[in-house]
This record gives C-alpha cells, sequence and structure tokens, in this order.
C-alpha cells in the first residue's frame, strides 16, 4: 500500500504557441520577424491545483498578451533576447512566480527579388531550417538553449559504412561508398546571457554545416560527434551541444532486371523506418546543468 500525503509535484502552465509576426517599417524597406512563442511560469501555484484557488494565477491570456505587447514595445531583435526581457518581466512583476521557461522557433524569411533586386516590402519563406531558442529562469538563475531543427543535408560520397558485427538477423550490406543524409536537430547552451545572439547563430550553424560537409563519414555517430567538437572549439561561451540526427536512408535501386546498370547514381528514398542517432558533445569535467534541458525531450 501507498503511505504519505498525495501532494502536487512539479508544474508549469502558461500559453503555448503564440504566432507572432513583427513588420519594422521605420523606413521604406521593411523587416518581417515571425515567430511561434511559448510562455509558462513556475512557482506557488498549489492552491489553484488543489483547491481551485485562482488568486495567483497570471492568466495563460494575460502571458499570450504580454507576448504581443512586448513584441510592439522592445522589438524582437533575436529570439533570445526576446524570450529574457519576457522572462525578466515575469518573475520581477509577480512575487510567487520564482521561474519558468519561454520558447520560440524563428521562421526565416527572404526579400523577393524584382528585375534582379530585392523588393523592399515583399518575401517569401524560406525553408532551409527553423531557429529555436528555450529560456529557462529558477530564481537567480538563468539558462539561454538555442539551435535549430529541420536542416536536412545530404552528401552524394564521402561516406561509408562498415565493419559492424552480423548476426542470422543482418542483412545490411557493407559499403565504402554511400548517400549520408539527415534531417539535423541541434541545441547548445551558453555559458553568458552577454551574447552577439544572433552573430552567433549564424556562426555556429555555419561550423556544423561546414563540419557536416568536409568530414569523411564512417558512420552517422563519427560525423555528429565531429560536427560537435568542431562547435565547442572555436566557442568558449558553449558549454556542451546535443545533437539528434535521423538516418535519412537513400537505397541503391536494382535495375539488373532490367538489364540496366545501376553504379550509384538512381536510388530510393526511405522515409521510415530510420536509425536515429543522438549525441551530447561536451567538454569533459565541465559543470552539467540538467535544469537548462528540463522540458526539452527527445535528446540525450
Amino acid at each position: 500500500m501507498a503511505t504519505g500525503d498525495i501532494v502536487l509535484g512539479p508544474n508549469q502552465y502558461g500559453k503555448a504557441e503564440n504566432r507572432l509576426v513583427r513588420i519594422t517599417r521605420d523606413t521604406d524597406r521593411h523587416e518581417i520577424e515571425d515567430l511561434n512563442v511559448t510562455s509558462q511560469l513556475r512557482g506557488d501555484f498549489v492552491a489553484c491545483h488543489v483547491e481551485g484557488d485562482n488568486s495567483q494565477v497570471v492568466a495563460t491570456d494575460t502571458q499570450k498578451n504580454t507576448v504581443y505587447a512586448f513584441a510592439q514595445q522592445h522589438g524582437i531583435g533575436s529570439p533570445e533576447q526576446f524570450l529574457l526581457t519576457l522572462g525578466e518581466h515575469f518573475v520581477t512583476s509577480f512575487d510567487w512566480v520564482c521561474g519558468g521557461r519561454w520558447e520560440a522557433e524563428l521562421y526565416a524569411w527572404e526579400r523577393i527579388a524584382v528585375d534582379g533586386r530585392p523588393h523592399d516590402h515583399s518575401f517569401v519563406r524560406t525553408g532551409r531550417e527553423v531557429r529555436t531558442t528555450v529560456v529557462q529562469k529558477d530564481g537567480d538563475q538563468t539558462w539561454v538553449l538555442a539551435g535549430f531543427k529541420d536542416a536536412t543535408v545530404l552528401k552524394s560520397t564521402g561516406s561509408e559504412f562498415h565493419g559492424f558485427p552480423r548476426d542470422r538477423y543482418t542483412t545490411l550490406r557493407e559499403t565504402t561508398d554511400r548517400i549520408l543524409a539527415t534531417s539535423v536537430t541541434a541545441w547548445w547552451r551558453y555559458t553568458s546571457t552577454d551574447v552577439d545572439w544572433n552573430a552567433r547563430y549564424e556562426a555556429i550553424k555555419a561550423v556544423l554545416l561546414e563540419t557536416f560537409a568536409s568530414v569523411h563519414s564512417l558512420a552517422l555517430q563519427q560525423t555528429i560527434f565531429a560536427m560537435g567538437r568542431a562547435v565547442l572549439e572555436q566557442f568558449d561561451d558553449v558549454a556542451e551541444i546535443r545533437l539528434s540526427c535521423p538516418n535519412k536512408h537513400h537505397f541503391l535501386v536494382d535495375l539488373e532486371p532490367f538489364g540496366l546498370d545501376n553504379p550509384n547514381e538512381v536510388f530510393f528514398a526511405a522515409d521510415r523506418p530510420y536509425g536515429l542517432i543522438q549525441a551530447t558533445v561536451q567538454r569533459e569535467g565541465a559543470p552539467q546543468a540538467p535544469q537548462a534541458w528540463a522540458t526539452v525531450p527527445g535528446f540525450c
């Protein structure tokens, strides 16, 4: 039989997926910022859960309205800075709010070219990757995670896979020349909140993609470790990086029944099932911050 009182455990609440588009129109050349923002508060909400007492519940509608108001008052600039501003507001405005989690996805747009020149106020959505950010606050501590998802990359050669154990269930053929493709999800943790967020994001993304392209891969595991190591070697303000990479398998099509050769030219792109490779790359002996990664699913 269970013993002890039944009590409320860790909890949070807020308004999820506030779709926010801000147009900066200070000049005739407009700028667009397109985000999906989630706000969640943590603190003393026992009375609400246990007794239905809402006297300390900052309504989720209030959180939503704050997101839009702050976009107008403070601008966006970068998702990291915007979320830090939101978090500071909530934990300083309500005594019983001791922390929270603020998340944003940033969708990229580029200008439509007219007569070879980028248009001042017409845009087309780009789909290379979605920029992601999570800010977590707990009392005086603040953690910033940044990254991206849905960055689909492919090497048409420069990848091998062989030397793996075989048993009665192994049918995969060894290869010294294969397509390596994946959809990269990356998260990294900063050691500071004093960062040029946009410049650092672009620099880290470039290192990750350049490393994927340049490393001769003997396994996707080897590749993602090399990608993470390259980031930590170049950026002291990154404490650790986590990568999740599903194998986007490309299988060589057998054209022999039709009397045709297929020298690594025609492939069947399979969507499932797929290998899923995930790893954390970190500095040996460096302090860990599990609170920073709380509620970030799907990672080691």
